[in-house]
């Protein structure tokens, strides 16, 4: 299931609605209510792109597989978790080279490769 793009019902920001939009599976199935978490896609581009946006654009060799329509941005920042059994249909897939840069924009996100000293949040003393 990682690296498929899909059609699911995303949450607008305020949670007033939700609309039919592809998202990528940044998982495989977990647990036994087959949760996914899923990274937000847009066909509407950004003013500027953040560090965690990913262009996928159709001059891109693996565009194709994607199953997009037309050029997208892949905003991680956006991220949502899910059952399985709510996804509405498979578009397409991420091409391994894609599904490298998602995997380098989240750990930039996340700041993975960060090891915070012990004791929590760097500047952040709750005890005073």
């Amino acid at each position: 299931m990682k690296g498929k793009v899909v059609l699911v019902r995303f949450p607008f920001d305020d949670l007033s609605a939700s609309k039919v939009r592809p998202a990528v599976c940044l998982t495989a199935a977990v647990g036994s209510h087959r949760h996914v978490a899923l990274g937000f896609i847009t066909s509407q581009p950004p003013g500027e792109p953040l560090p965690s946006d990913l262009v996928l654009d159709p001059s891109h060799p693996d565009f194709p597989a994607t199953g997009l329509r037309g050029r997208s941005t892949l905003r991680l920042h956006r991220l949502m978790t899910v059952t399985a059994d709510v996804l509405l249909r498979e578009l397409g897939v991420l091409s391994p080279s894609l599904q490298g840069e998602v995997n380098a924009k989240l750990r930039a996100l996340f700041e993975l490769d960060r090891v915070l000293p012990t004791g929590g949040v760097p500047g952040h003393n709750p005890i005073r």
